[in-house]
């Protein structure tokens, strides 16, 4: 054999010869595992004939696998017994160094009985006559020691692959985890298998990198050569032959040459990435300390509000102590004087009685010097002048008291619905994360709510119909009476229902309005009244010029926002004559928007609203509103 195949290649091929057969013909190579027609090896033992040296030649994957499951297998089925492929069970050992369970090497050699002549069935040496088995008293120590088995099996098994693991691509049965892959061989190694792959490629080493299950991209799928090269024309990875074919005369570089340059971009993406890192780390504790001081926030008004209704039980209690008290002062003063006169009266009954006995006595008696005598002093009861006529209500009861009770229960009630309906409204919309304003009108009609208009408000030039829900500028003064809440100086009127939360409606109009939204708190005073204009002479009823009051104005040449007294000029109107309105009560948001196939954004405001909003319409001459069913 060529000297230049080292020790560990020999070791190799010994224990491939050891399985070839007896005949005269030529195998496969077992080493590097060409053709037949190679004609690696003679099953001569003593003259052995390599194509090649193994040491010089570039090997396939599959060399170190056959390779590497010879060293493995010797590693790992070390207590196996070649003939059965099963732990040794009674080991036995014969001349030539081979070691196998006593029944299975018996029952071979029974087979050759005949013939006298008995082998080995791994090495294949001959032995006459049948060879006496000794028994292997290492194996038997080692087979009845189940820790150290223990110890050996956990050797073994430490370096075998896990779930999502790379797995070695040579070894067969349980892979191990692969370390290392080859970009040439396109092939990735275990430790072991890594070895041998660097023993046969001493001189030019192949490129490797850290295992990875990326390989095959790497593989152009239709030359099945490795990518190289970049196509920046096409922006994709191709191998020298598309250079020479479907991307000829394209700009390339080499693929290091573009990773060196997307290198610097992914170290600017990179600081991009770090830096909204950082912010929105920010942004998360930020957000952590709202949610905290919300938490706070919610407990301390949780314990105010139970502190609170707390304190109005008690004042309640104490109002129902004092009505009770007053009740029972009255009864006892009442009934005291009514006491009094009642023991006045028993004795002027008695006294009657007393004096009726006299009478009767004397109109019996037979004197009648005696009988006149007495009937000067009969004649006059004593203190009839005095006593005072006594004068009652037969019907007298706490009857009105007990009404002023049930009405005040009354008013309290209704006073604390809405009460707590206010509060339910502020605090249903405290939000930690406003909810994002929608874009579409789809979006926007999940909030949609229905008005319509309050008659008490409106004013006499407006004329109603549609259900109250389309207002109408007339010359002639309507029928309505007259309210307090009723606009008296400009053709203006709000809705009766209030918005609650996130609403929205829809409005159609024509000529010039206002459309609007307001505290129902706003002006409606009379032009006379000294109090009706601001600073600047403006009927402080008139939408949009106080501050209870967000309007826009539109007209078909012009569009602007009002809002105390002070006006943002804006875009003309589309062509579409609908205006959409939305508002987040609780977020403090205003939007106007005109409504077609789309929305078309008009204007938005943020500011605090304090009270409850209603929907206000201004109509002037020649114009008109509706409001738009959903």
């Amino acid at each position: 054999m060529s000297s230049t195949i080292n020790i560990h290649n020999r070791f190799l091929i010994y224990n491939i010869l050891q399985y070839m057969p007896s005949s005269g013909e030529f195998i496969d190579c077992h080493i590097c595992m060409c053709l037949r027609t190679r004609k690696c090896f003679s099953s001569e033992k003593s003259k052995l004939n390599c194509c090649r040296t193994v040491a010089e030649v570039s090997l396939p994957v599959s060399v170190y696998s056959k390779m590497a499951e010879s060293s493995v297998s010797l590693a790992q089925n070390q207590f196996n017994c070649s003939i059965c492929l099963n732990k040794l069970t009674d080991p036995v050992t014969i001349p030539c160094g081979h070691s196998y369970c006593k029944s299975c090497i018996t029952g071979c050699w029974d087979q050759d009985d005949q013939k006298g002549v008995y082998s080995c069935p791994q090495c294949r040496q001959t032995f006459t006559p049948r060879p006496v088995l000794g028994k292997n008293t290492m194996l038997v120590k080692v087979e009845d020691n189940p820790r150290k088995r223990k110890i050996q099996a956990a050797q073994l098994d430490h370096c075998y692959g896990e779930l999502g693991d790379v797995e070695c691509d040579v070894c067969t049965g349980s892979k191990n985890k692969a370390i290392k892959s080859c970009l040439v061989c396109l092939n990735s190694y275990c430790q072991t298998h890594f070895e041998r792959h660097e023993e046969f490629h001493p001189g030019k080493r192949h490129k490797v990198t850290n295992a990875t299950k990326r390989l095959q991209e790497m593989i152009c799928p239709q030359h099945d050569k490795l990518l190289e090269i970049f196509c920046r024309t096409d922006q994709h990875c191709i191998c020298y032959l598309c250079m020479l074919d479907e991307h000829k005369n394209h700009d390339h570089v080499s693929a290091a040459a573009e990773r060196t340059e997307k290198q610097t971009q992914l170290e600017e993406m990179q600081r991009k990435f770090q830096q909204r890192i950082q912010e929105r780390e920010k942004e998360l504790e930020e957000l952590r300390e709202t949610v905290d001081n919300y938490k706070r926030s919610a407990q301390t008004a949780v314990e105010d509000s139970e502190r609170i209704f707390t304190e109005l039980i008690h004042s309640i209690e104490r109002s129902r102590s004092e009505v009770t008290r007053l009740i029972r002062d009255q009864e006892k003063a009442a009934v005291s004087r009514a006491e009094v006169l009642l023991e006045q009266l028993k004795k002027e009954i008695e006294d009657l009685k007393r004096r009726d006995a006299e009478v009767d006595k004397l109109s019996h008696t037979d004197l009648h010097i005696h009988f006149l005598q007495s009937f000067q002093s009969l004649s006059v009861p004593p203190g009839s002048t005095d006593s005072p006529t006594i004068t009652y209500s037969s019907h007298c009861t706490f009857d009105d008291v007990e009404k002023s009770v049930s009405h005040l229960r009354e008013k309290l009630e209704h006073f604390c619905r809405e009460e707590i309906q206010n509060i339910h409204n502020k605090a249903k919309y405290i939000e930690i994360i406003p909810i994002p304003e929608c874009k579409t009108r789809d979006e926007f009609l999940q909030y949609f709510l229905q008005f319509t208009v309050d008659s008490n408000s409106v004013h006499k030039n407006l004329h109603l119909s549609k259900g109250d829900r389309e207002i109408t500028y007339t010359d002639t003064d309507q029928p309505y009476p007259d309210h307090p809440d009723r606009f008296d100086t400009l053709q203006q009127v709000l809705c009766r229902e209030s918005v609650c939360g996130r609403s929205y409606w829809e409005v159609e109009w024509s000529g010039e309005v206002e459309i609007s939204v307001s505290y129902k708190s706003i002006s409606r005073k009379r032009c006379g009244d000294d109090n009706v204009y601001n600073h600047d002479g403006y009927d402080k009823s008139d939408f949009g010029l106080n501050d209870k009051s967000w309007c826009l104005f539109c007209s078909d040449s012009s569009c602007s926002f009002w809002h105390n007294n002070t006006e943002t000029k804006l875009p003309e109107v589309s062509s579409s004559s609908r205006i959409g309105v939305y508002v987040d009560h609780g977020a403090g948001t205003l939007s106007f928007y005109s409504v077609s196939d789309t929305m078309t954004h008009i204007h938005r405001v943020q500011t605090t609203f304090t009270q409850p909003l209603y929907p206000g319409f201004g109509v002037y001459s020649v114009s008109a509103v509706k409001l738009v069913s959903k």
